[in-house]
């Protein structure tokens, strides 16, 4: 019941959109604490004072929302808070600004989100008409979505869809947890493909080469990546019995399958990325490690890793020699020192940044599946190591809203997870497939990865920082509550559905059912934290502020969480932040607070050992893998990178990628400059390896 008090105030307010929602008292007074903070105004009873003073002026009747702020601007000049009013006003002026570009790009966007997450989501994935215009707002993207993955309910239970479209679009409007780009982008469309990407067989034929270069056009046209395995060619120069000629080798048909790539994107929706891995003991592998150190304009839409196994890592410790294998015989042909390898691998990852390792072992001491072959291959940022025509079915919880008075709120966390891995085994039902082995292969292993984004937020708004032992500590026990909740959702949805159709063949077939082999994974995020405005997957953050091109300017950024701090504090300013972006980061700040300046580190401000220290400790949680890049600076060595591929078998994580800044033209972020001028980013980039973009 209303009493006397809030009887006289509105009822309802009118948005900008003409939609009406119950006013609401309290976000008058968060807005009028915000303008306060800003200004170091420390009555706390004057944000209530004002709204209610603001409420009671605007009686009881409908209110539209422009006309409140009025309400509240003036009262502020009335009560002499000046600087609290312009503070309010001028936030306001901001606000507008963006709702008149987002306006231009012709997008609605009841979402509120930034302008660079608008602009991608216009470019490749909200539906057009034919003339290209936009035919649905950022929110009604998340319902489409939600409609379609949900569809797969009323096969298990008839009329249940509906309630579960409903949750998970609000589980998407509110950013708490998105799905990997092809869900959001082709979710509803005639494309129908879901997943994120592919591993496609390469054999050791004409055939098969070309049959999956056709398949991965294919997928690759509508919106996925793709990830090879090379190692079955024989290497070049090798004999071919059926013409008397000579092999070209691996090296030659990846250069075509990077060229079909860039055609294909030419096409379609967003760049094409891809991962070719070579195994060390292959007779080309020396060709594969240089090709991108010696042509940097070569092999664009490829990540590149060498896949190694424990007993080449030792060799390499103890400077034995390898077995290098032609894979047409199966027969050893040299036998060389395995750190002479190790040392050109180091020494082109020191050049470019690839190639990165696959540490093959300990990614099959992990398959889920080892009775259906051994994993030689991954998706393109090595997340997720998959057999042939696997799929990756990837989603991120938004880490950074799972905070609640100034803690973790575990309990919201554990419902989150029930809901997305509901969501991702649905994906698997409902998806289309471009060819039947992909279905098949999904289908029936029924693999999703369950990851995060926004882990460096969230550690920076508990005011941890990244490259310390707390920070450490925190992030493996969140990615451990997410995989014993996420194990718990799959378990509970095989005893309604059954378990996975390979149940038989894998690891797990004596510990009761499981409807997915494979649950957890940890995804760069790309575009995904970019919507979501988070940082990216488990990566620090890669600038405090930046130049971004948006919409043919470049445009101010700051990292919202730090601009949500700095203004709370009282400590913003526009010569501060014109300061911090001429360095990307804060450390070298004397003027903030120490504790600011530590919650808030860099990549290139982190120290190696404390980017592995944190890939470890998630990936002792993680079912699959951990997408982490290694951000070194410019001065780093070839031994530096030598010590951390070491260093990384030992500590037993699937995949190790180290990028050194400022080794690749074009890089999508750059700092530190010598001359005074702001770091600049790429629309889309939203964090990870500043090296290059990933679009899965």
């Amino acid at each position: 019941m209303k009493s006397a008090t809030t009887a006289a105030w509105p009822a309802k307010v009118r948005r900008r959109d003409g939609t009406l929602v119950p006013f609401d008292v309290k976000r008058i007074e968060a807005a009028v604490g915000r303008a306060a903070r800003e200004v170091a105004y420390n009555d706390p009873d004057m944000p209530a004072t004002v709204a209610s003073a603001v409420a009671d002026a605007l009686g009881p009747r409908l209110a539209p929302v422009e006309e409140i702020q009025d309400f509240v601007a003036a009262r502020l000049g009335e009560a002499g808070l000046d600087d609290v009013a312009r503070a309010y006003i001028i936030y306001r002026q901001r606000r507008a600004e963006l709702r008149a570009e987002k306006a231009l790009l012709g997008v609605p966007d009841e979402l509120k989100l930034s302008l660079a997450a608008v602009t991608v989501l216009r470019e490749r994935y909200l539906l057009r008409d034919e003339q290209g215009r936009p035919t649905e707002s950022t929110g009604q993207m998340m319902d489409r979505a939600a409609r379609c993955v949900a569809a797969a309910e009323d096969d298990y239970e008839p009329g249940s869809s509906a309630q579960w479209a409903e949750r998970f679009a609000t589980l998407m409007r509110n950013l708490d947890f998105l799905p990997n780009s092809p869900t959001l982008m082709n979710a509803g469309t005639d494309i129908g493909l879901l997943a994120g990407c592919f591993v496609l067989p390469v054999e050791d034929s004409l055939h098969s080469i070309f049959t999956t270069l056709g398949q991965a056009a294919e997928i690759q046209r509508a919106g996925g990546g793709t990830g090879y395995a090379f190692s079955h060619l024989r290497p070049a120069g090798d004999r071919v019995a059926t013409t008397g000629g000579t092999a070209s080798g691996p090296v030659s048909f990846l250069r075509l399958f990077d060229t079909a790539a860039g055609v294909v994107s030419l096409g379609g929706r967003r760049r094409g990325a891809c991962m070719a891995v070579l195994d060390a003991s292959h007779p080309d592998v020396y060709d594969f490690v240089t090709t991108k150190a010696e042509s940097p304009s070569e092999l664009t839409h490829f990540n590149l890793s060498v896949g190694v196994t424990d007993a080449f890592m030792r060799a390499v410790e103890r400077g034995a020699t390898h077995r290098v294998i032609n894979p047409r015989t199966g027969k050893t042909v040299a036998r060389l020192p395995a750190a002479k390898l190790f040392d050109v691998i180091c020494g082109a990852a020191h050049v470019c940044g690839d190639p990165g390792l696959l540490f093959l072992d300990t990614i099959n001491r992990a398959n889920p599946l080892p009775g259906r072959g051994r994993i030689e291959a991954t998706n393109p940022c090595g997340e997720v190591p998959l057999l042939p025509y696997e799929s990756c079915n990837l989603g991120s919880i938004n880490l950074a809203r799972m905070i609640s008075d100034g803690r973790v709120d575990w309990d919201r966390l554990n419902e989150v997870v029930g809901i997305a891995v509901r969501f991702l085994d649905d994906v698997i039902d409902v998806s289309r497939y471009p060819f039947p082995e992909l279905g098949e292969a999904t289908r029936a292993a029924r693999k999703i990865g369950l990851g995060v984004m926004g882990l460096a937020e969230l550690l920076a708004t508990l005011g941890i920082p990244y490259d310390s032992e707390e920070g450490v500590r925190l992030a493996g026990q969140l990615m451990r509550r997410i995989q014993r909740e996420a194990h718990m959702a799959s378990r509970r949805l095989a005893e309604d559905r059954g378990s996975f159709p390979a149940f038989a063949d894998g690891r797990f077939a004596h510990s009761g059912p499981r409807r997915n082999a494979q649950v957890t994974s940890v995804a760069p995020t790309g575009t995904i934290s970019l919507i979501a405005g988070t940082t990216a997957g488990i990566e620090p953050m890669f600038a405090i502020a930046f130049t971004r091109a948006v919409v043919g300017r470049h445009l101010l950024d700051v990292n919202p969480c730090f601009d949500r701090l700095a203004r709370d504090r009282g400590f913003y300013r526009d010569e501060l932040i014109a300061e911090i972006a001429q360095r990307g980061g804060v450390r070298g700040c004397p003027q903030l607070p120490a504790a600011v300046r530590a919650a808030f580190p860099i990549a290139a401000e982190i120290a190696p050992e404390w980017h592995l220290r944190m890939q470890t400790a998630v990936q002792r949680h993680v079912d699959a893998a951990v997408s982490k890049t290694v951000n070194l600076p410019a001065t780093a060595t070839v031994d530096d990178i030598r010590a951390i591929y070491l260093a990384a078998w030992k500590a037993k994580v699937k995949g190790m990628t180290v990028y050194r800044y400022g080794s690749r033209e074009g890089q999508v972020l750059s700092y530190a400059a010598p001359e005074p001028v702001l770091a600049q980013a790429d629309t889309a980039f939203s964090g990870g390896c500043i090296g290059r973009a990933c679009e899965f």
